[in-house]
């Protein structure tokens, strides 16, 4: 459990002094950093402020008849009269999805934060702690044991910071909120930083309880992953080329390289082969870079798992990219021409509604990109680039979401997938894994197969000419010892029988 929380001074200073001069009532938003189960320690990195909703209000205020009694700029500490507040938060929420999907490897969403009086923030905890949990269950930190999250005050009248640990159980009680020691400190120039470059390939059978069901590819696409994530977990790292072997905490400030090796499993594809009930497999391959940063007394273990995650988060939310988009094409596919979209064959529906039993032909998806972006000192932010998009067209997103400013200098946008075999997706389908039904395989499959049948057949072919010629050398002798025989024959015959002859 969380008993203390160490908050970088110089990030969280320039939000209460930003809070300040706005004079807003009420203002919530997301704390960004780390729960250590390990050390029982919260660190805080930033505190971003939930935008508008798309309706352009606030996510937070008071309620209708409350007063700040403040003008603008000004910093008196003077009582409003409502002390009730109104956050919406369902906007929150997603809000805290949308933010967790850009943040790397140990790094999350870690809880919220208000801005409002004493008074107001008392009357009004079980709004807050439900803020909290919903915001919890939209953005989860995966693989972690701790079942809580932070919810820091900031007051402006009287004006000072707090901080509580609240305890996501199912309702709310008054235990549910435990305050826990908050101080002010460098965090961010502690941190060490660890990345990793995955390559995989992972060959995921479809399976279905009911052969009849049809699931769907992206239902089929998650479940895969998720099988991968508990494969993934059991893997081994090296550290600067050391195994990991001893949960000790790291010392060096360097930048780290880590390798995951994966245990040695059954060809689950083979097995596949086999099930009557298989719909299909997913292939997905390529690579993926991932980063996570360690706190100080953290152990190693840590931001392996911390890697780990990440990297399946990172596949997760490249699929729900994918699926996103497509559902927003064929939403204006239907606005903008529906009978035609109707014809459309069943091989160029858009990927969320393919079905696997439907497939004919391979489907390849090309997943986005992965890039990151400097964002704290020492910390960068990641993001992910469609084929068709560019780096100008995430910028407003970052600006929305993080409060934050793009570098002017795109060079300092790092690609590390760039250079790599990309992470792409390839899908067969449940009729070219049947052995009944081998003459619709695909073009591809049917290259392959061509190849091997030719190789086959020019194998066949030699070891026929090699047989030949054994035979006719074997005819050969066999029939030069005839006629040798009968040679020696003719001559004997000759020679006693032309004496006789003679005489």
């Amino acid at each position: 459990m969380v008993k203390s929380v160490v908050a970088e001074d110089t990030r969280l200073q320039s939000t209460e002094d930003g809070l300040f001069q706005a004079a807003v009532p009420a203002q919530v938003g997301l704390v960004i950093g780390k729960l250590s189960s390990s050390l029982d320690k919260g660190f805080v990195f930033e505190l971003v402020p939930t935008p508008p909703n798309d309706a352009g209000q606030p996510a937070s205020s008071l309620s209708e008849g409350g007063k700040d009694g403040r003008k603008k700029g000004s910093k008196a500490k003077i009582h409003v009269d409502t002390s009730l507040l109104v956050i919406d938060r369902d906007w929150v929420a997603e809000h805290a999805r949308q933010v967790s999907r850009l943040l790397l490897g140990g790094v999350n969403v870690i809880g919220i934060y208000i801005w409002a009086t004493e008074n107001s923030f008392k009357t009004s905890t079980t709004l807050l702690w439900q803020t909290v949990k919903v915001v919890a269950d939209a953005a989860p930190c995966y693989e972690s044991d701790l079942d809580e999250r932070l919810l820091i005050h900031i007051s402006y009248s009287p004006r000072r910071w707090s901080c509580r640990n609240c305890m996501l159980g199912p309702t709310f009680s008054s235990s549910g909120l435990k305050p826990c020691d908050f101080k002010m400190g460098k965090v961010l120039t502690s941190l060490q930083h660890f990345k990793c470059m995955y390559n995989f390939e992972m060959r995921l059978p479809i399976f279905c309880t009911d052969a009849s069901k049809a699931w769907s590819f992206g239902d089929a696409l998650r479940s895969g992953i998720a099988l991968h994530a508990k494969e993934l977990k059991e893997a081994k790292a090296l550290i600067d080329g050391n195994l990991v072997v001893s949960d000790r905490p790291s010392t060096s400030h360097a930048t780290h390289e880590v390798e995951l090796l994966l245990p040695f499993s059954k060809d689950a594809t083979k097995e596949a082969r086999n099930t009557e009930e298989v719909m299909g497999v997913a292939v997905i391959r390529g690579s993926i870079f991932s980063s996570a940063y360690l706190c100080p007394k953290e152990p190693l273990s840590q931001v392996i798992s911390d890697i780990k995650v990440d990297i399946i988060n990172s596949l997760r939310s490249r699929v729900d990219i994918i699926f996103d988009v497509s559902e927003e094409e064929d939403s204006e596919l239907k606005v903008d021409d529906e009978q035609k979209f109707e014809s459309v064959a069943s091989s160029e529906k858009p990927a969320h509604k393919l079905i696997l039993h439907d497939l004919r032909k391979p489907c390849n998806i090309f997943f986005p990109r992965r890039i990151l972006v400097p964002w704290l000192p020492g910390i960068c932010i990641c993001d992910y680039l469609q084929p068709s998009d560019s780096i100008q067209d995430l910028k407003d997103q970052w600006k929305e979401l993080l409060s934050m400013d793009a570098p002017s200098d795109l060079s300092m946008i790092l690609e590390p997938e760039a250079e790599a075999e990309g992470t792409s997706l390839s899908a067969k389908s449940f009729w070219d894994l049947t052995h009944d039904n081998t003459k619709s395989e695909s073009d591809g499959s049917q290259k392959k197969k061509v190849k091997d049948s030719n190789h086959s057949s020019e194998t066949k072919s030699q070891n026929f000419n090699i047989v030949i010629a054994i035979v006719v050398l074997i005819l050969s002798i066999m029939m030069g010892l005839v006629l040798m025989f009968l040679t020696e024959t003719w001559w004997f015959f000759v020679n006693k029988f032309g004496d006789k002859c003679k005489g």
